[in-house]
């Protein structure tokens, strides 16, 4: 099913719009000891891109006023990370006090609004959605709350920390954790996600007067709340029906199961928009691949990065597609794709392999067992089995013969092949580059093409066929070979001497067709 979206309670209406938080703080400190691997755990990724970037996605769709990002653990590589695919973040760094409320200090400290909401999220929820963070910032707005936490209702709550409630509901008293509750507050089944709406005045005032006098020695965010119902301000909660969108990462065994769990959306949300996909429990598609259409997604296929499928077309099966355009109505056939073009009505495979560059023009064929690199096959081409094409233009309606291989590479530099329209190369050809073949020009079978073959012209250097009679019975005696050219050629002769002797009209008319 769909991603359900967050409800609020019903004491707080939720306006039609509301305008974007002053700030969006996301929380990407950690050292995420618990995946045991040497990158950043907001780096692992998901559905085709990082934890953090997921999450800075659904934060930005909030229209923010900033969005600024906490880092510590290896923070010049995970800054890297965002310089290539947020650049438009802050960056603020949490020093050596821990705690997600310095966390949030440190953030604050690049939040330039000095009033309106600021959201608090964190860098390894990545099912979390635009979409609940806005109807949370709605609903704390409109009950004009200091605080509003972001909750779910789950079966087993072990673990989590228990949001208490007022006798009416409308207020949160407090949260209390897991190991501190009492078996009254652990029976309570709503549990606190760590994701807020503050109000930053209070949100500034209240961090001021938080320390870290406890057992951890750390900065407690929820130390907030308390802060507030002390001073006598209303604090809220937006209840979500689901559950897996507040859900973070915290080792490879939950990363496994949110990134099944983000697939599964991302296959309904394509399936239910018009794309048939035979087997889902099969097919893997990242966030940012779009399909057309009526497309249909075989059994085994895995479409990855910027990859766009077109209306009609047939994708599998056995498939890996990484940032690869298929044109309307092409087929791609158990064969595997990087940074290339297929045109509409095109076809590639079965066992082929488009690398980088590989532009086949429509109506096109690369067929089995083809690997081509940064050619261009134009209009109707074809390469059609057992060849490789790179450094290439192949032009319009023209077919390759089994066999082909442009020799691109002489050892120091990378030579390039160009073969007109309507040419037609002959089997086993081996085109030593750079050369060209002019439009409607043919090569023999077997050529070694090392110059220019000019429009129209039979490209030919193959010599004369001489067979050593007698060669496998003088050279192989005793194999395998030797016996059985032995026992056909005894066979021949028997054959021969059975034959009746030709008449002399006979003898004339073969004489003749010599």
């Amino acid at each position: 099913m769909q991603p359900a979206e967050p409800t609020a309670p019903a004491d707080t209406a939720v306006p039609a719009e509301s305008t974007g938080p002053a700030a969006v703080i996301v929380l990407a400190a950690g050292a995420g000891t618990r995946m045991k691997s040497r990158t950043p755990k907001v780096l692992h990724e998901i559905g085709g891109r990082s934890l953090l970037v997921h999450a800075l996605d659904a934060a930005a769709g909030t229209a923010p006023g900033q969005l600024v990002v906490v880092l510590r653990h290896e923070r010049e590589r995970v800054a890297a990370h965002l310089a290539e695919h947020a650049g438009d973040v802050v960056i603020a760094d949490q020093d050596e006090i821990p705690g997600t409320g310095r966390a949030v200090q440190c953030g604050l400290e690049q939040v330039s609004a000095a009033e309106g909401t600021v959201l608090v999220t964190y860098g390894d929820v990545p099912l979390l959605e635009a979409a609940a963070l806005r109807e949370l910032v709605a609903a704390h707005e409109s009950a004009g709350a200091a605080v509003t936490v972001l909750t779910a209702r789950v079966p087993d709550p072990t673990g989590y920390g228990r949001i208490l409630r007022s006798a009416d509901g409308s207020e949160v008293l407090g949260i209390v954790e897991h190991k501190d509750a009492t078996d009254e507050q652990r029976a309570i089944d709503e549990i606190n996600s760590g994701i807020y709406a503050f109000d930053l005045a209070v949100l500034r005032d209240a961090l001021s007067r938080i320390g870290t006098d406890n057992a951890q020695g750390e900065m407690y965010l929820t130390d907030v709340l308390a802060i507030a119902r002390e001073d006598g301000r209303s604090v809220r909660a937006v209840v979500t029906a689901d559950l897996m969108m507040v859900e973070g990462v915290n080792d490879r065994v939950q990363l496994a199961q949110l990134g099944a769990e983000m697939n599964r959306r991302i296959l309904t949300r394509h399936m239910r928009s018009g794309v048939t996909i035979v087997d889902p429990a099969t097919t893997w598609i990242d966030a940012d691949v779009s399909i057309g259409q009526d497309a249909v997604i075989l059994p085994g296929v895995q479409l990855h990065g910027a990859t766009d499928i077109g209306e009609r077309a047939v994708i599998g099966p056995d498939c890996t597609l990484r940032d690869t355009e298929v044109g309307e109505g092409a087929e791609v056939v158990r064969s595997h794709t990087l940074l290339a073009v297929i045109g509409a009505g095109a076809s590639v495979g079965p066992f082929s392999y488009l690398r980088p560059g590989t532009d086949l023009g429509e109506q096109g064929k690369i067929g089995g067992f083809v690997e081509t690199k940064n050619a261009r096959i134009d209009t109707g081409a074809k390469v059609p089995h057992l060849s490789y094409v790179g450094d290439a233009e192949i032009g319009e309606g023209t077919n390759l013969g089994a066999g082909t291989i442009t020799a691109n590479y002489d050892g120091v530099s990378k030579h390039r092949t160009t073969i007109g329209r309507h040419v037609r190369v002959g089997s086993d050809n081996v085109l030593v580059a750079p050369v060209t073949i002019g439009d409607g020009a043919a090569t023999g079978a077997g050529t070694v093409v090392r110059k220019d073959v000019a429009p129209g012209a039979l490209g030919v250097n193959a010599v004369s066929q001489r067979n050593v009679e007698g060669w496998t019975l003088r050279r192989r005696a005793g194999t395998a070979a030797e016996s059985a050219a032995r026992e056909a050629l005894d066979r021949s002769d028997a054959t021969a001497d059975a034959s009746p002797a030709p008449t002399a009209g006979q003898e004339k008319q073969e004489n003749e067709q010599r």
